[in-house]
Parts: C-alpha cells; structure tokens; sequence
C-alpha cells in the first residue's frame, strides 16, 4: 500500500513552498505531535498535500456571501410562512417577516399565494367625503384613536367608533382561486 506524502506547514502562514517538514502522513503525524508537545513548534501547524493551493481570505470570503437564489428562497419560505399564519395581505406579511414591501409584492406574484385584498374603511359621521382605508386594522386603530376590539365590534354592526362609521371591504379574490 502506498503511503500518502504530505508536507507540514505553519497553519498561521500557510505557505507550501517552505515546509517545516515533508514525508508519509503517518511519520508526520507523529512528528507534529511529538514537536508541538516538546515546544519545538509553538505554533499550530498543518498537513497538507503537495500541491495544495494556499489560502486566500478573499477566497474565503467570497464563498461565505449568500447566493441571491438562496436568498430568494429563504425570503420565499418566510413569507409563506407569514402566510400560514394567518397574514393575508401583502402589508402584513412585509411587516411581519421585516422583508420590504415591494419585494414582498414582487415575490408573492412569484409564488403565487392567495391574498386578501380587503380592506377597513372608516367614513366619518357628519362627512362623507372623509374617508380613511387601510389594509391592516392596527393602522387604522392609530389613524382613528381607537382600540382594535371597538373596531372589530363595530364593524360587525355598523357601528360608529370616534365619529366614523366602520366597514370592512371585503376584496376580490385572485384569479387562480
């Protein structure tokens, strides 16, 4: 059986060209062990074969970044996962997975997923022409001044909260539903 040659290098500068020492990997192993022990190399070391590329930390670094695919597909994942629970619109799935809103409009057309295009619409008492309309209620809570369950109940009835009367719109489904 042949034995493997490798070289032993200062792993804090990995350079191949000067090796601290070459031969068959089992010998060097020994010899590793027996001269890091006795303080004869006070620096850790590695065994690599001849001809081992050296390393490079741009190279390295390169392949830490993210591949976009990979990106969009986690981002795919976060959003279906809003999605399931419970978030229907494309301003509450934005907030929820903290991925901005035009990117999340652009990849749930991507994926496909059905959302609810309803909204809550507050028209005020004494004047008609004065209405509010948002997607989520928590944004019309803070444009009204008004807690969510006053909101929800007075929906139900028609009821007026803080002198608007309160509705929600129910949208169009899409089209693949």
């Amino acid at each position: 059986m042949t034995e493997t040659q490798v070289l032993v290098i200062n792993a804090d500068r990995p350079d191949i060209d000067q090796p601290l020492a070459m031969g068959p990997e089992p010998e060097m192993f020994k010899l590793t062990q027996h001269n890091y022990k006795s303080g004869e190399w006070p620096f850790p070391v590695r065994l690599v074969k001849p001809g081992t590329k050296p390393w490079d930390d741009a190279i390295y670094l390169a392949s830490m970044k993210q591949d976009p695919k990979q990106g969009e597909r986690e981002d795919i994942k976060a959003i279906r996962q809003a999605h399931k629970h419970g978030k229907h619109s494309l301003r509450q799935i934005a907030e929820s997975t903290a991925i901005e809103f035009k990117r999340v409009k652009d990849l749930v057309h991507k994926c496909s997923l059905p959302l609810n295009n309803g909204y809550w619409r507050a028209e005020k008492y004494n004047n008609p022409d004065e209405v509010i309309a948002y997607q989520t209620l928590s944004r019309l809570c803070k444009k009204i001044d008004a807690p969510e369950f006053s909101i929800r109940q007075a929906s139900m009835s028609n009821g007026v909260v803080n002198g608007y009367y309160i509705s929600w719109v129910p949208g169009l489904k899409n089209k693949h539903d």
